[in-house]
């Protein structure tokens, strides 16, 4: 695929991406959390719509997650800013050396991502982080269409089980096989997924940060891996 035809296609995902609202349950309460936020957030306008893909559009390493926070990326306008998950992701995106700076607190901070590129299955903030089945289901296309159009991309980080699974489900929408059984999700997993290879992370969410579940010297480990892995 020519770099123009790549660029054209994440566009048009991006704009659709942001005017979406086939789902009903979340577009209600990513709309209601800007209406009311908290104290410490009362004076700024929030995205509070869906949120498209950002990064590397050259990038060898695809990050998915499971969805957009409600006081962070829907705030922000950007995957993974704002919050304390973005806060431990970026800041191993730097020391992997994916990330031009450690800190992501709004969308025109100058963070600039090389050679990685971060998604997630759901694009709007769900109640509980919980999204429906079928508000998966609804989302999954979105991810089906960053992966044709992200071509270069050999390594895949699933942030969770859920974008473990949600990849998975991608991939095989796209008519690429996936070995029986299903590969199982871990901490540091692998499973090689047509040409592209699919590691497992712990997510960054403060259950597990603050638990001691997932540290930074684990997310390092997981990154150095991508980092080789996606040079070979």
């Amino acid at each position: 695929m020519a770099e123009g035809q790549r660029n054209y296609d994440l566009d048009g995902i991006e704009r659709e991406v942001c005017d979406c609202r086939k789902c009903p349950r979340l577009v209600e309460w990513r709309e209601s959390v800007a209406a009311e936020p908290p104290k410490r957030f009362r004076d700024e306008d929030y995205w509070a719509r869906p949120l498209p893909g950002f990064g590397d559009r050259d990038a060898r390493i695809m990050l998915v997650g499971l969805a957009p926070g409600a006081h962070g990326a829907n705030r922000t306008g950007r995957i993974f800013t704002g919050d304390r998950s973005g806060d431990w992701l970026y800041a191993a995106l730097h020391r992997a050396g994916l990330a031009s700076q450690p800190e992501a607190w709004a969308k025109d901070d100058g963070l600039v991502l090389t050679d990685a590129f971060i998604t997630c299955v759901v694009r709007c903030a769900p109640p509980a982080n919980r999204p429906t089945v079928a508000e998966r289901d609804e989302c999954l296309p979105y991810l089906e269409r960053e992966l044709e159009a992200l071509d270069r991309v050999r390594v895949v980080v699933a942030l969770g089980s859920f974008g473990w699974d949600g990849f998975l489900m991608a991939s095989r929408a796209n008519g690429i096989e996936v070995p029986k059984p299903k590969p199982k999700f871990g901490h540091g997993a692998e499973a090689v997924i047509g040409n592209r290879l699919l590691i497992g992370c712990y997510h960054p969410s403060q259950q597990n940060t603050f638990t001691g579940t997932l540290t930074e010297e684990m997310m390092d480990v997981v990154f150095a891996r991508a980092v080789e892995a996606a040079g070979t």
